[in-house]
């Protein structure tokens, strides 16, 4: 009974290892490599007329570098890099590269010594990225923009001797784009006349334009017209 008790002392001791390294509940822990942490940027005026546009992927020596620009309005208030070569000295010289943009809002900007190769394709991609913006602008604001801001206004109605006379005038924003005859008195005079005061009132951008020979009455009832429809536009 004696010589037993060694035996099952060493039994559980050997069991002990077995204990400790027993497979676990089937959970596994993995480690994931962290992204790139985000580069600085200015605020936005939260306007509502922020856009993001993405610039080209510039291949170059160190690796792909592309960025994102975000606008509001004109104004360039934020810049993140979507790829950047894996080097510390790339890591270093973002934040450099996109406070200089945000200060010069261009790709105007210095290269970061020890960054070479990665500042000239983040010059690359960032004025890709702006003339793709002020592309998208020019596009909005016309032709579509351009006929929002025209405004047609018909003047009064003038009685003369001849008959009555009545314009119609277009304004493209602040100026005077085309004037129609709505009335007119039916007479060469007339005919010959309108030309003549249409091309005089586009010339000088107002009613303060001179009489047609030979068609007087004619003329003051066309300036008077046009004069209401000015008046009436503000």
């Amino acid at each position: 009974m004696k010589r037993a008790i060694p035996v099952l002392v060493l039994s559980v001791a050997g069991l002990i290892p077995v204990w400790r390294y027993a497979p676990s509940d089937g959970s596994t822990t993995t480690t994931e490599a962290s992204a790139p942490a985000a580069t600085p940027s200015a605020p936005s005026s939260g306007n509502g007329s922020s856009q993001v546009v993405k610039g080209t992927t510039v291949d170059t020596e160190k690796g792909p570098v592309q960025v994102e620009v975000t606008f509001d309005g004109d104004k360039i208030t934020a810049v993140k890099l979507l790829r950047q070569p894996n080097h510390p000295q790339t890591e270093a010289a973002v934040p450099k590269l996109v406070a200089s943009t945000l200060q010069a809002q261009s790709a105007d900007v210095d290269t970061v010594s020890g960054a070479t190769i990665t500042s000239d394709g983040y010059r690359e991609s960032l004025q890709a990225a702006i003339d793709a913006h002020a592309e998208s602008a020019s596009a909005s604001s016309s032709p579509s923009a351009s006929a929002a801001a025209s405004q047609v206004v018909a003047g009064s109605a003038v009685n003369t001797e001849k008959g009555t006379v009545q314009v119609e005038v277009t304004f493209d924003g602040d100026s005077i784009g085309s004037v129609r005859m709505l009335q007119q008195p039916n007479h060469p005079q007339t005919e010959a006349a309108v030309p003549k005061l249409v091309a005089s009132t586009l010339k000088a951008q107002s009613a303060d334009i001179d009489a047609v020979s030979g068609a007087t009455i004619t003329s003051e009832g066309y300036v008077e017209s046009l004069q209401a429809a000015l008046d009436a536009r503000g």
